[in-house]
């Protein structure tokens, strides 16, 4: 298993804080979990972009001032 924040200290030994530890362990007893959040990834981010719609509110927004403030 990779260890991503591990470093060597003193005569070699490699450091891993209990918080690493436990995440690594708690990933390899529930596979899935990745899984999930690279599910969950693809929900909210990597959506598809459909072009006539994002055509259409460039077309339907209303431009701003330089300043929005100014009267």
């Amino acid at each position: 298993m990779k260890h991503r924040s591990s470093w060597y200290g003193p005569g070699g030994a490699v450091y891993q804080s209990e918080f690493t530890r436990f995440i690594d362990g708690y990933l390899h007893d529930h596979p899935g979990v990745q899984r999930d959040q690279q599910l969950g990834w693809r929900i909210w981010w990597e959506r598809p972009v459909k072009l006539d719609e994002l055509e259409k509110a460039q077309h339907d927004s209303v431009p701003l001032p330089p300043y929005y403030y100014s009267t």
